[in-house]
């Protein structure tokens, strides 16, 4: 008989990489009792990743939900862990150090076990504090291999950076292939070169079925020395999630491990339950399209848990190139035509850009990035033309060491731009931030939280607590829950009535909301609709989305009569999850805003006005 083999259930990476949200903590708690009668899984992942900032989006309290939450399992002897991003915490940017201490003092006492963290640009300087912070506050360090495919992601590449974790302090290795992309043998190899070195270090496998490889990757790694494979469940098993834990129990029982039995009973009691949320509104969020394996995938390595993100962007972004070849009488684009075109842009980016690791936040600006290169350039323009901030923070050094090196095209662009490169310590571009926030919250009347978990919350996620504690959180997802459902419940006619209209009044472009059915108009409705105040240039919106004259409380928005020069940022663009930075192209005085904030616009639609 084989070596035994343990399951983890990433109950939390089982729901974000089919949809959007997690299960609320009330869904949670009803279904953890069953999930421990299984009788199954050494771990369970219960929060982490985009699971504390979900709870704020939802109007609720994460810090209660991680308490209660992670409770039963401790009860059962269960352990609890969780996903952090090293330099990026809990979010998508980077944390200043006084806020990553705080985070794994908190989340220890909050009741999870393990941490773990991974760098997308998989740049040790990134994660080995959090071994230090983890390890101070008693929790398990399990630090991550982001896995991907390339010329210099090589077995020894990755051994290497096990070791180098491993002598910083490590506790285990997870092998994070969260593109499902990783080659099986490769895998094995890695997982034998770290037990060959360090026998009693814990390995655990995460990965995605997404292209195919999976199942023989866990065969793999579990004959190499692997001690704990990640799985899900069904309804939320394969496609951009997890391989089954039942296929992978059998797999594994008839090549001769040990692994645990599973109660049935129970399972279809967690499987029930997991639909029962799905239909209650996670279903909601949920692409079918997500339930679907693509080996198309394997090409540019990009994680499955994106697919559902990103044919939402193939669909809104082919009826704008369609819009642009209809008015020059060019034949239409299909949204395969579209696909191959994204996917053979991604791997002519992803070397340019010095081959990150796709994994969050990398693998959205890598996608982002190809996707506004192909849309460009079917309108006739150039490559390289839309790099959000974001994106140049990660191509100028900001977030860690990019694996490879730059194209000399985007060396020259940043140096045409006046942008600065970076080569120390990711950190220290990010100050202690803890004072600030604990006088903020002193001035708001807020309470710290016990343990602190208070402060920690509002200085991790700022802009989403404050909407948390003032409840638009809570009434912008209720709203938006019912919105989708009244899409599901629409007349297919529906979609054939024009929603906004682009009318000439006076020579003076507006953009028009129409609306059907019974309104209530103005007396005095038909009065004629004067030209907004202001002259000057157009500032013209450069992509479709949505506009935001800022991204987050923290920034003052532009407003008329303000002088502006140029260079200096005027509002965003939201697309594709990413903040495009609008800014002027000369200097001079803001005469008009044109669109209000959360509006969608088109390309070419006029923003503001600057004379």
């Amino acid at each position: 008989m084989k070596k035994e083999i343990k399951f983890s259930l990433v109950f939390r990476d089982m729901w974000q990489s089919a949809g959007k949200y997690v299960p609320r903590v009330d869904q949670l708690v009803k279904v953890a009792p069953a999930i421990v009668e299984m009788g199954c899984f050494a771990r369970v992942e219960t929060n982490g990743g985009g699971f504390e900032q979900v709870n704020l989006l939802f109007g609720e309290n994460p810090n209660k939900a991680v308490r209660a939450w992670t409770k039963p399992f401790h009860e059962a002897g269960i352990q609890t862990h969780m996903l952090d991003r090293a330099l990026n915490g809990l979010r998508m940017s980077p944390v200043p150090a006084d806020v990553r201490k705080l985070f794994y003092k908190v989340k220890k006492v909050q009741g999870t076990d393990i941490t773990r963290t991974f760098c997308g640009l998989n740049d040790t300087r990134n994660i080995i504090p959090s071994i230090a912070y983890a390890k101070e506050a008693g929790m398990i360090s399990q630090c991550s291999l982001c896995i991907t495919h390339s010329p210099i992601h090589t077995v020894e590449y990755y051994t290497n950076m096990a070791l180098e974790l491993i002598k910083a302090g490590a506790d285990e290795i997870c092998i994070k292939d969260m593109a499902g992309i990783g080659r099986p043998v490769s895998l094995g190899k890695i997982v034998a070169n770290i037990k060959a070195a360090h026998p009693e270090i814990p390995i655990q496998y995460h990965s995605h079925a997404g292209p195919g490889f999976n199942m023989a990757s866990i065969l793999e790694v579990c004959e190499a020395g692997c001690d704990y494979i990640d799985v899900g469940m069904e309804p939320l098993s394969w496609g951009t999630g997890h391989a089954d834990l039942l296929s992978v129990q059998a797999m594994l029982k008839d090549a001769g491990f040990q692994v645990p039995e599973v109660n049935m009973e129970a399972y279809m009691k967690v499987r029930a339950l997991i639909q029962e949320f799905m239909d209650d509104f996670l279903g909601l969020y949920i692409s079918p399209k997500n339930r679907l394996m693509n080996s198309l995938l394997i090409g540019p390595g990009l994680p499955g848990g994106m697919m559902g993100s990103l044919m939402a962007d193939l669909e809104s972004n082919l009826e704008s190139i369609n819009k642009y070849k209809a008015k020059r009488n060019l034949p239409f684009m299909t949204q395969d035509q579209l696909l191959i075109k994204l996917f053979n842009e991604v791997a002519y980016v992803w070397p340019r850009v010095g081959y990150p690791p796709l994994v969050t936040p990398f693998s959205q600006y890598v996608k982002n990035l190809a996707m506004m290169n192909v849309i460009a350039m079917e309108k006739g323009k150039e490559r390289w033309g839309m790099i959000a901030d974001d994106i140049w923070d990660m191509l100028l050094g900001k977030a860690g060491k990019l694996p490879g090196t730059l194209a000399p095209e985007l060396i020259e662009k940043a140096e045409r731009e006046g942008r600065k490169f970076f080569t120390g310590n990711p950190q220290d571009n990010y100050p202690d931030a803890l004072d600030k926030y604990r006088k903020m919250m002193k001035e708001n009347k807020w309470d710290l939280g016990e343990d602190d978990e208070e402060l920690f919350e509002y200085a991790m996620h700022p802009a989403q607590y404050e909407a948390y504690k003032s409840g638009k959180a809570k009434e912008d997802f209720l709203a938006d829950v019912e919105k989708r459902r009244a899409e599901l419940n629409k007349s297919p006619l529906d979609d054939a009535k024009p929603k906004t209209l682009t009318v000439q009044v006076d020579g003076q472009a507006y953009r028009v909301t129409v609306a059907y059915g019974d309104i209530d108009l103005p007396a005095d409705a038909t009065a004629k609709v004067e030209a907004p105040v202001g002259e000057g240039q157009d500032v013209p919106a450069p992509l479709e989305g949505k506009f935001f004259l800022t991204k987050n409380a923290q920034e003052t928005p532009v407003k008329v009569g303000d002088k502006v020069k140029k260079g200096d940022l005027l509002c965003y663009i939201e697309a594709m999850k990413t903040y495009n930075a609008i800014r002027a192209d000369f200097d001079g005085t803001v005469t008009a805003i044109c669109v209000t904030s959360g509006d969608s616009v088109s390309e070419d639609d006029v923003l503001m006005k600057i004379g």
